[in-house]
């Protein structure tokens, strides 16, 4: 079954946003804080699908065989294209060839 025309198996990137005092390289959308403490940014997860849910949530894998559950809606998701499939393909790879550690 697909949802928002995800599918398992299939490639996506999260824009993860985070905090802290300083960003590292892949950070993106760069901003200080209002005081200027520290800064906050997003920065581009390579997830693979694992499951898509009939409540509309997606679980996701990471690299270190984390999973996470994601509405499908969420605008901070998206399939990747090709471009990035062929860019980013050993990060992909390494989330795909990943098995979680139980």
């Amino acid at each position: 079954m697909a949802i928002h025309g995800f599918r398992a198996g299939q490639w996506v990137i999260y824009r993860k946003p985070k905090t802290s005092v300083s960003p590292g390289s892949r950070a993106k959308d760069v901003r200080p804080a209002a005081k200027g403490e520290s800064y906050s940014y997003v920065v581009d997860k390579f997830w693979v699908v694992t499951e898509v849910l009939a409540d509309n949530r997606l679980r996701l894998r990471t690299r270190r065989g984390k999973e996470h559950l994601v509405d499908a809606g969420d605008c901070l998701l998206r399939p990747a294209n090709w471009w990035e499939r062929w860019w980013f393909r050993r990060r992909f790879l390494a989330v795909a060839e990943s098995r979680e550690d139980t």
